[in-house]
């Protein structure tokens, strides 16, 4: 196996006499995979029904003739201006109902009829002509799916919401028992009366709200799907992808990834963001949860700088070696980028490129040449896919529920999971990222934080993994509600209550920069944040209790004992530190060894194959006490010291961790 390298080609975007210019710079840079064809649509359906594949044609016999394989985009991301202007009522609306207009990109109504009657159109023609070229390595359907268009309001949307709903509940009476429709007198009389959570004059129903998410994501996959159908119809032996976009609120990758033969990521990693090595491993980890037993690879990505930001950093030197060695070593099969070669107009000209305006005299080009050359030694870890010992859940639907209207306060639900998961990075511990549904046996220690919305399935998997000798920990703002957005009467957590040993008898949200204090003889001090709750213990012990104020005394972190297992539960948002003291109580509990835990802040270490990775995220040298033969270029180190974004794969079989 190799590793995937190269990115978006457009060669639509210029002079045929370029192309060769093109090819042989990607040779030189090592590149062996480019996605074709994603926003040209317009290009290959000039006009309605009429097709010019000439151009595809010539593009992919250069780019076969050179040794360079083709992720084949099947185009349906943005239609093109003969369609929308013959059929406007497939453009999506927003919540006021109002169209969202040609002019950029991904406008249509994902439910819209007319769209995927001509799309699918499109993907039967390029299956047809393209399904035996030599040069298809995989099939990219459309793009980004719900980066724009995600919740759509249109009439179409309207009809077939109603049929999702009929296709949900068993009828309009299991609708409003769901629904709590007695409230405020929203009982329906038949499913034709209900409409999408349009703009209302208050607060709307927080239930129609969740199922609206949960639609939304399930119009985006069933366009997915359909082309996914054409595809496998005709070419039944090429694999498809599209691309996710790491922890993306719109789309519920859990129920997409396993329609897709390689997972694929768009990550966009943000120069300004102290923070931003946590969070790409986070969309690594996630990507490979994912994938489960199959490939991800890491699809897009910047060189240097993005055009969307308000202010768009570039990479330092080093940076994007750095982070996509990060990504090697977090299982990505692949590298690619976003795009090969710098618009020269358009809305991302100023998006940076594999091959700079300025051309090759230059330091962006010399990374990428250096890049290929890393991902040519790394070819060993390809498709080797590591298992950690400790998982972190991430779950959309409390994504949707907890940042849905008429809570108790504003939260930011993948900002409370990150807590958790970078107390883990800390360790430069596996971690998996996994969802309630998952077989969790493997894991020694399993995190849920957060998990507002719990089922009584979520519940009976995470009751059953302590049972059976698992830890879990789980934290404030859990179990509030069913799978209905119903509350849990008799004490929240639902399902969870006696897997906690308690129950969660009130809680009280904080007031902006208000905090709490709680102390332990194991746990030290804790300053807590955000939200407090009353917990009424039953088998649960308290390991640190709140003090002053009207929580004096109360719990504020438990543990029970329960089967052959552990569950800790806190209920405040505790500070940095002290989430670091907790998250290393639970894995001493369940004896997780964290043997790369020394590294100087800012260095990471992860393991794949017969390879230990090394990554300094700092602008200044780093030293570690590591020792080995670097495969990216034969050093033997004794020990590893990195230069600023410097990295290294040490042989496993010559290092001294």
């Amino acid at each position: 196996m190799t590793i995937y390298y190269g990115g978006d080609y457009n060669p639509e975007q210029w002079p045929e006499q370029t192309w060769a210019e093109d090819v042989r710079l990607m040779t030189e840079a090592g590149v062996n995979l480019v996605t074709v064809g994603v926003f040209s649509w317009a290009m290959l359906e000039p006009a309605d029904g009429q097709w010019d594949f000439g151009w595809l044609d010539r593009i992919l016999d250069l780019l076969h003739a050179n040794g360079i394989r083709v992720d084949l985009a099947t185009a349906t991301a943005s239609p093109p201006p003969w369609l929308t202007a013959a059929h406007p009522e497939m453009l999506p609306a927003d919540e006021a109902g109002q169209p969202l207009w040609p002019g950029s990109r991904q406008h249509y109504a994902p439910s819209s009829p007319v769209y995927r009657r001509h799309a699918l159109r499109l993907v039967r023609a390029m299956a047809e002509r393209y399904g035996n070229h030599p040069a298809l390595e995989m099939w990219h359907i459309n793009n980004e799916y719900g980066c724009h268009t995600n919740l759509d309001y249109s009439a179409p949307a309207a009809v077939a919401f109603r049929d999702w709903l009929r296709d949900r509940y068993t009828g309009i009476d299991a609708l409003n028992q769901a629904w709590a429709t007695a409230f405020w007198s929203q009982r329906y009389a038949g499913f034709d009366e209900i409409l999408p959570p349009r703009q209302a004059p208050s607060f709307r129903n927080p239930t129609q709200l969740l199922d609206f998410h949960r639609f939304s994501s399930d119009m985006l996959l069933e366009c997915f799907l359909a082309e996914k159908d054409v595809l496998r119809e005709i070419t039944p032996d090429v694999p498809v992808t599209t691309n996710f976009i790491g922890a993306f609120k719109p789309v519920d990758y859990w129920r997409w990834a396993p329609h897709v033969d390689i997972v694929s990521d768009d990550n966009y990693y943000d120069p300004a963001d102290a923070r931003a090595p946590m969070r790409a491993a986070f969309s690594r980890d996630l990507m490979r949860g994912l994938a489960g037993a199959k490939s991800w690879m890491l699809m897009e990505q910047a060189t240097g700088h993005v055009q969307w930001r308000p202010t768009n950093l570039r990479k330092p030197t080093g940076q994007m070696r750095a982070v996509s060695l990060q990504a090697v070593a977090r299982g990505a099969d692949g590298i690619n980028f976003f795009q090969w070669r710098q618009s020269r107009g358009g809305a991302e000209k100023f998006h940076s490129a594999m091959l700079p305006h300025i051309g090759t005299e230059s330091r962006v080009w010399r990374s990428v040449v250096g890049l290929g050359a890393d991902l040519v030694s790394l070819k060993s870890v390809a498709g080797i896919r590591e298992i950690g010992r400790v998982a972190v859940v991430f779950d959309w639907d409390s994504w949707w529920g907890l940042e849905g209207e008429a809570l108790p306060r504003t939260f930011d639900y993948v900002a409370g999971v990150e807590d958790w998961y970078e107390a883990l990075y800390a360790l430069n511990l596996q971690v998996d990222v996994v969802s309630t549904a998952h077989d969790l046996s493997p894991y020694a220690a399993v995190f849920a934080p957060h998990l507002y919305v719990l089922p009584d399935t979520a519940a009976e998997n995470l009751a059953g993994y302590v049972a059976r000798g698992g830890s879990l920990l789980l934290t404030y703002g859990s179990g509030l509600v069913d799978q209905h957005d119903q509350a849990h009467l008799g004490g929240y957590l639902g399902g969870l209550r006696d897997t906690a040993g308690l129950l969660v008898e009130e809680f009280g949200p904080l007031a902006g920069s208000t905090v709490v204090e709680a102390s332990g003889d194991r746990l030290g001090t804790v300053t807590g944040t955000l939200w407090t709750e009353f917990l009424q213990l039953r088998t649960a012990k308290a390991v640190a209790r709140f003090h002053g104020g009207d929580l004096d005394g109360e719990p504020a972190v438990t543990r029970n004992t329960t089967g052959n297992g552990l569950c800790w539960y806190v209920a405040t948002r505790p500070d940095p530190a002290a989430i670091a003291r907790i998250t290393a109580a639970v894995l001493a509990d369940a004896a997780v060894a964290t043997p790369l835990a020394d590294l100087p802040a800012g260095v990471e270490a992860q393991t794949r194959g017969d390879l230990l990775f090394l990554i300094n995220h700092n602008p200044h040298p780093i030293s570690t006490p590591h020792t080995g033969r670097d495969v990216l270029t034969g050093t033997t180190h004794d020990p590893a010291t990195l230069p600023g974004y410097g990295a290294v794969a040490l042989d496993r079989g010559s290092a001294r961790l």
